[in-house]
């Protein structure tokens, strides 16, 4: 089978991406860092680190740690602001010829609302509003965690927005299918999950947290079971689709998440280890379709349930 007899094509709410592979907010930054180790063109769409209305500074240092497996980071969400990100960012991204998702912040529904009527007049393709950060005292985890206030805050926001809204949603939950049928019940055009798990690490030799924050956003190899998990208890739950992610460091991961139930698939903390892991994840997929006979990516999602 040629590769030009292969579909890779997946449709989210519209909007047709050209591959399954996105990129996980925050470890990617705006693209202009992987820009010299990835053709970001070849990207179904890059996803952008979080944007909030002001300039973040984010937690205090040292706020990474590596873990077995994985890592821990307790980043703060740190970014220049709405401003910024439409007056450079922005431009450098619409240079290239690939999807764009712009990941949202806010400490205050308010703060939610007002980045996303920003974001609605730019040219930009869909909103993912993340109300699931652990690192993020004030926002975040408090909206993330009830799924009454995923659902309130999910309509509040789409009121404001002219973009398909993707609702990303906290791991550290008792029940995903919940928060995800919440998200749903507001409005949300799409999920994405899961988001870092609430972790620690503690040197022993210091007897002292290793992060400042004490607690940090677990992320990598070690949380994929758990994400994998979680994707298939929210695709059974909700008909919206789901963009999966955690622990993705190839094309047979990210498989693993599209059978599940993901219509598009994440990389994250491989990007750390590996510039070109996105690339790598698209050629793995491309070559599994094809050493199966398999026409379309499309016949695998959620095709274990």
């Amino acid at each position: 089978m040629k590769n030009a007899d292969i579909n890779l094509k997946v449709n989210i709410a519209g909007i047709t991406f050209q591959n399954p592979v996105t990129t996980a907010s925050g470890t990617f930054g705006s693209g202009m860092e992987y820009s010299d180790f990835v053709d970001l063109s070849r990207l179904g769409a890059l996803t952008t680190k979080g944007v909030s209305l002001d300039p973040w500074p984010g937690n205090p240092t040292p706020r990474v740690a590596e873990t077995y497996g994985g890592m821990l980071n307790a980043i703060g969400l740190q970014n220049p602001g709405i401003d910024v990100f439409i007056k450079r960012d922005l431009p450098f991204l619409k240079s290239y010829n690939t999807r764009i998702i712009v990941n949202v912040v806010g400490k205050t529904e308010e703060e939610y609302c007002a980045v996303v009527e920003r974001l609605s007049d730019c040219d930009v393709d869909m909103l993912e509003v993340n109300i699931s950060c652990p690192n993020v005292k004030e926002g975040g985890i408090a909206f993330g965690q009830d799924p009454k206030r995923v659902e309130a805050i999910t309509k509040q926001v789409k009121k404001y927005s002219k973009k398909p809204l993707i609702i990303k949603l906290s791991p550290n939950v008792t029940d995903i299918g919940e928060n995800a049928k919440a998200a749903e019940a507001g409005g949300a055009d799409a999920i994405s999950l899961i988001n870092t798990l609430t972790g620690m690490k503690i040197d022993v030799e210091r007897r002292a947290f290793v992060l400042a924050n004490k607690t940090g956003g677990l992320s990598g190899p070690a949380i994929k079971p758990i994400a994998v998990r979680m994707v298939y208890q929210a695709a059974c739950a909700v008909q919206i689709p789901i963009i999966g992610m955690g622990g993705i460091m190839n094309g047979e991961d990210a498989l693993e998440f599209i059978m599940a139930g993901a219509t598009m698939v994440a990389v994250g903390t491989a990007n750390f280890i590996n510039p070109k892991a996105t690339m790598e994840v698209i050629d793995g997929i491309e070559a599994y379709l094809k050493r199966n006979n398999i026409k379309d990516i499309n016949e695998l999602i959620g095709c274990v349930r």
